[in-house]
């Protein structure tokens, strides 16, 4: 066993995983493992540069985390930074202060790096399941892109759009600096058509119409599995490899969309940085499940943070 820790730093939230990987059994066992919504993201978009709230937000989730980690004894520390990064102007300032508190450099990855690390954490355990045909196709919704991934063992092809629940909502639904409650219909359809777009050019890179079946990751999904399910509060165990069909997720998404901050607010298991971008984020995966013929979508809370503890192992 080695004892690694793992950093995924996006556009909306920080995840940390401390774990013990075994190589020879393909075992990762968590120890610790952890979200805070930063939105480090916010406003990337429109200003071309990480506003310095966010930084300060994102530099107070990584001294909770180096506490953590040092607590555990991780003996690896991969820190890995993806859209909201790659965009901002001003990423030497983040680069710093995530040097200065974790001791390591932030990796500011491709999109298809961080496609090839999503892929690894989802598909690893379901590799040989029952009733999941391959090809896979793995769609990582994330704040501020959304990676697409067609493989059976290994990737056999990736693409990263700039599509995702932050982005939309900040580019279509802030007016005035609120977010529209609920939104119009001239709003989501402009939000559809910007994904539509995104759906076209990741198609000319990824083969989206020979997968088998459709693997749903980040908090966008995996909230909207909740949902699904009626939890009364969020349960990762209930969540990870529960099955959504299309239609549940064409009801959910609509209801959302038409639906106020305060009922979004009142469902036990969302999270309070989720209730604004969540309508946008179930409106990428249904799009995606309607351009594939999907009939559903297995939902995994193993994605690019375990693919990144397994490059560590």
């Amino acid at each position: 066993m080695t004892r690694v820790a793992a950093v995924d730093c996006g556009t909306n939230s920080i995840r940390l995983l401390v774990a013990d990987a075994d190589p020879a059994t393909g075992e990762l066992v968590d120890l610790d493992r952890r979200m805070t919504i930063v939105r480090l993201g916010q406003g990337v978009d429109r200003t071309g540069r990480l506003a310095p709230e966010a930084l300060e937000r994102t530099f107070a989730a990584c001294r909770e985390y180096a506490a953590v980690i040092k607590e555990l004894g991780a003996e690896r520390l991969r820190f890995v930074a993806t859209s909201a990064s790659r965009d901002a102007e001003n990423r030497d300032d983040f680069v710093r202060g995530v040097l200065d508190i974790l001791g390591v450099e932030p990796e500011v990855i491709s999109g298809d790096q961080e496609a090839e690390f999503s892929f690894t954490g989802a598909t690893r355990e379901l590799t040989g399941a029952d009733g999941l045909a391959r090809p896979f196709l793995v769609v990582d919704i994330g704040g501020g892109s959304t990676e697409f991934v067609v493989g059976d063992d290994h990737v056999r092809a990736a693409r990263s759009v700039d599509v995702g629940c932050v982005r939309m909502t900040e580019r279509h639904l802030v007016v005035d600096g609120a977010v529209t409650d609920p939104p119009t219909h001239e709003q989501v359809a402009a939000i559809r058509a910007d994904i539509e777009a995104a759906l076209d050019e990741a198609a000319r890179t990824v083969p989206l119409a020979e997968a088998r079946t459709l693997v749903g990751l980040a908090g966008s999904v995996t909230t909207l599995s909740a949902i699904a399910q009626e939890l009364p509060a969020y349960d990762s165990a209930a969540i990870h490899h529960s099955r959504v069909s299309r239609a549940r997720v064409r009801e959910i998404t609509e209801w959302l969309l038409r639906s106020t901050h305060a009922e979004r607010a009142a469902v036990p298991s969302m999270h309070p940085g989720r209730v604004d971008v969540i309508g946008a984020g179930a409106l990428v995966l249904l799009a995606i499940m309607e351009r594939t013929d999907a009939q559903e979508v297995v939902v995994s809370e193993h994605d690019i943070l375990d693919g990144i503890a397994w490059s560590l192992a």
